[in-house]
């Protein structure tokens, strides 16, 4: 409270005590697989497929990632990132641990070399120096126009100047096909202007990728262990998995550790799941066979069957892709239309023409038990996700929404109550915890998010004199407990009809 020592009306800012919680984003994915071109260092963002082909090339033969992106945006997903590996340092090479040098040429002090592309796809790459023609233009820029194949792909203004417009920085951050490094100390001059010819490096042989290469590391932001520092993430996919090892180069050995690897990272950040794919041509007992075989139990993934045709634009015709890209997007979709609560079931997958595989009624029955979640057409219909399970054998995680639903209210509520951190930890506090929690669950009841007539039968949330005793408060911690009831989806839908004899009435009640 001020001291106020003159008299007159004052105005003071107070704060009102409530707190909002904004609930956070379900539907971010994030995709591991190879590209003809494009960043391998880090995750990068792409919110539609026009960003994915200027920054990684478009359908790559053999190759899955684009496959995945391009039904993952198709089905309804708006964002994403995208890990490409296969190119350069340890994702790539010659298959003996070492890199192939790129084309290169020298322009003025700095030298100019093709980055490695991973693919089919290796046109000549010329680069031409540019100096600009208006009036006042700085005396040290200059511009590179980069073209692929005879097209201009990529345009960088820079200059000689140390800082963030340098030319070797500003080549470094934005371009997907070249780089830039001195060759001179000292004063740099600008280049004069001309064109140097880069013959595209050879393409990285798939051979090279190893199941390490695709699980990466956090340190060096490769593979889906870069995925770590990017907390939006909700989904991961490794569609060129399956990819590899139709092509025989990754055994079924590879690919379990490589999903092992994707469960053991969605358990760690414990706020997204992994969407695995099953091998490609497998019948349903097939499928069952290597389900037991794998013994997946977590309840931080999902797994999809059979594969799905797709048209080939890559060629002509159609193809047989992994169906994790296209599932992304239609979890995207029924988090955007109904809510992360809704299992994403039911739902018509957009973009393809027919099933690799047929599923019998009977034939499912053996799949739903164990976790397999199958992709069904119905007459009339359309190809349809007929499955929402995880792959936990605990009940209480049976189902997709719930776990999903958990890791929305969990984050949310992580990120919502920041503010908590070194207040008084009192009664006040207590109250003010317990207000901010229940109004943000009382939205989420109303919305449908939780089951229950009234917000006493969804939620409870518990945050006192017994959940916080005096040793507890010296130790420094403010425990709330928190009780929610989630909806559950009707996966078994009964009408038991009897047959009346004739002159019955029926009373309603």
């Amino acid at each position: 409270m001020p001291n106020y020592l003159s008299p007159g009306v004052y105005v003071e800012e107070v704060e009102s005590g409530s707190r909002p919680i904004e609930g956070v984003g379900t539907a971010v994915a994030a995709f591991v697989g190879l590209a003809e071109r494009g960043p391998h260092d880090e995750p990068t963002l792409v919110t539609n497929w026009g960003q994915f082909t200027q920054t990684f090339g478009g359908f790559l033969e053999g190759g899955y990632l684009a496959q995945a992106v391009f039904g993952y945006f198709l089905n309804g997903g708006s964002t994403a990132y995208v890990v490409r590996v296969g190119a350069g340092g340890r994702n790539g090479g010659n298959g003996n641990g070492s890199a192939p040098p790129p084309a290169q040429a020298e322009i003025g002090n700095y030298r100019i070399a093709a980055k490695q592309l991973p693919g089919g796809r290796a046109e000549e790459i010329t680069v031409e120096v540019t100096h600009p023609t208006e009036e006042g233009a700085p005396e040290d820029r200059f511009t590179l126009v980069v073209k692929q194949g005879g097209k201009v792909v990529e345009t960088h203004t820079a200059t000689t100047k140390r800082g963030k417009e340098n030319v070797v920085t500003v080549v470094r951050e934005k371009s997907a096909l070249i780089t830039v490094e001195e060759v001179a100390s000292g004063q740099l001059a600008k280049p004069d202007r001309g064109t140097v010819v880069l013959a595209a490096p050879p393409s990285a042989p798939a051979e090279a990728i190893r199941a390490d290469d695709i699980v990466g590391d956090v340190a060096d932001r490769t593979g889906f262990g870069g995925l770590e520092i990017v907390d939006e993430v909700t989904m991961v996919a490794v569609p060129d998995l399956m990819g590899l090892y139709e092509r025989d180069l990754i055994d079924l050995d590879g690919v379990r550790a490589v999903q092992t690897a994707m469960i053991a990272h969605a358990e760690l950040m414990g706020d997204r799941m992994a969407i695995l794919d099953a091998p490609p041509g497998l019948t349903p007992q097939g499928v069952k066979q290597w389900r037991d075989e794998v013994n997946y139990d977590t309840r931080y993934g999902a797994l999809y069957y059979p594969w799905i045709k797709v048209a080939d634009p890559a060629g002509e015709g159609t193809v047989f892709v992994p169906p994790s890209g296209h599932l992304s997007g239609v979890w995207a979709r029924n988090d955007g239309t109904r809510g992360v609560h809704k299992a994403p079931a039911n739902e018509v997958v957009r973009g393809v023409l027919a099933l690799q595989s047929g599923v019998t009624q009977a034939e499912q029955a053996l799949l739903n038990p164990i976790g397999v979640n199958v992709l069904r057409s119905f007459t009339g219909r359309g190809i349809r996700v007929w499955g929402a399970r995880t792959l936990s054998s605990d009940t209480d995680w049976r189902y997709l929404n719930v776990r999903r639903l958990f890791n929305y209210l969990e984050e949310s509520i992580l990120n919502g109550t920041q503010w908590v951190v070194f207040e008084p930890n009192d009664d006040a506090l207590w109250a003010r915890i317990r207000r901010t929690i229940s109004a943000f669950l009382v939205n989420e009841w109303r919305k449908g998010a939780l089951f229950g007539t009234t917000p006493d039968e969804a939620f409870y949330v518990k945050c006192d004199q017994e959940t916080n005793p005096a040793e507890s408060i010296d130790a420094g911690h403010v425990v709330c407990e928190i009780g929610v009831a989630p909806v559950k989806p009707a996966e078994f839908v009964v009408f038991r009809l009897a047959q009346l004899s004739g002159g019955t009435s029926l009373v309603n009640e």
